[in-house]
């Protein structure tokens, strides 16, 4: 076939060394993403993420540097609802807001190194025209993916700086749910570029069971978000009944089931924790079809899931430990990656899987 109809062309021997660099950064900016989920988590977990009332894209980078400059973000802070009708009767002091302070800008900044991590070797790979065929698009999309992200930082955060007293739930899924979409494209284009280098030019493809268990896990992740965002984590510390009973008491449906779903704390913290049951399932039939093709893929699957259940349950039972909540988000990223290798390894070109 020509180059018109096959996009991805194979490598010569001398020049398989370039995916492989670029797999590996790739993989590099998937750990940078990891560690930023968990960063917000924390973010989100010491309620830090509306210290900083201001987006300031480049000069935000730097923090206050004397006394004159924290009580003028203090001050900045004093004005939106959170401190007004929470934090500030509690009596929140200048120490207590350095320390939200800091996780939020530490959330920030990690943000801009990941935007420099990328775009920085992006610019130097395709000086060098070191991207293979076909790639090009894809790593421009990543790019565009990373800065669409920061803007979805920010317009989740401008949600709780005037009405709210925190951020909308919405807004915070959309901005978690894209962090954990980059980091399985990231991961996903590195194993293709793997296979490229390996002599293998056609990327993997979707297939129809790989979206349906996508689809499961999108599910689950969103409704973690949303107990997140609503702080339905702390409406029950018991399991597996919540409060006693299988379908929790006080769920508002005044408002009609769709807006129930939505937005009460008792009825997304009930389907999250069951619906977590149907997508080990649906990870279950995924890791034992690709176990003959990637055992290591097989197992990072199961080992996943298994690790964030038991976590997701201590975390209940403690209502809400910190350091078990954070290590629940962090599971939660690596089941994202351990299911986009699985689903990955699922579509390559192989007689046995293809049918699937």
């Amino acid at each position: 076939m020509n180059s018109a109809t096959q996009p991805y062309a194979p490598l010569n021997e001398a020049s398989r060394s370039r995916p492989v660099a670029i797999a590996n950064w790739l993989l590099s900016v998937a750990f940078l993403v990891f560690i930023m989920v968990i960063v917000g988590g924390i973010t989100r977990l010491t309620e830090s993420g509306l210290s900083i009332t201001e987006w300031k894209p480049i000069m935000g980078a730097i923090p206050p540097l004397n006394e004159a400059d924290w009580l003028s973000e203090f001050e900045k802070y004093k004005q939106i609802p959170e401190y007004i009708e929470i934090t500030g009767p509690a009596g929140m002091t200048l120490a207590d807001f350095k320390f939200i302070y800091f996780w939020e800008w530490v959330h920030r900044l990690l943000g801009r190194v990941i935007g420099l991590a990328f775009a920085l070797p992006f610019l130097y790979f395709a000086v060098k025209r070191a991207i293979p065929e076909g790639y090009g698009w894809r790593l421009t999309a990543l790019l565009f993916l990373g800065g669409l992200q920061g803007f979805i930082g920010w317009w989740m955060v401008s949600s709780g700086l005037s009405e709210l007293t925190d951020v909308s739930h919405f807004r915070l899924a959309t901005h978690l749910l894209m962090a954990l979409f980059i980091l399985a494209c990231l991961i996903w284009t590195a194993l293709d570029l793997q296979r490229l280098a390996g002599g293998n030019a056609r990327p993997a493809r979707m297939t129809g069971f790989g979206l349906i268990v996508a689809l499961v896990l999108f599910v689950q992740l969103l409704f973690g978000a949303y107990v997140a965002g609503l702080n339905a984590g702390y409406v029950s510390n018991t399991w597996p009944l919540m409060n006693d009973h299988f379908v929790p008491e006080g769920i508002d449906f005044t408002f009609g089931a769709w807006a129930a779903i939505n937005n009460d704390p008792y009825l997304t913290h009930f389907i999250h924790r069951w619906w977590a049951w149907v997508a080990v399932a649906f990870l279950i039939v995924l890791a034992r079809k690709v176990r003959g093709e990637s055992r290591m893929a097989s197992v990072a699957i199961h080992s996943a899931f298994g690790i964030q259940i038991l976590l997701g349950i201590a975390t209940v039972m403690t209502n809400m430990d910190i350091t078990l909540a954070v290590l629940h988000q962090a599971v939660g990223a690596l089941v994202v990656a351990a299911t986009a290798w699985g689903i990955h390894v699922l579509g390559r070109e192989n007689p046995a899987l293809s049918k699937t």
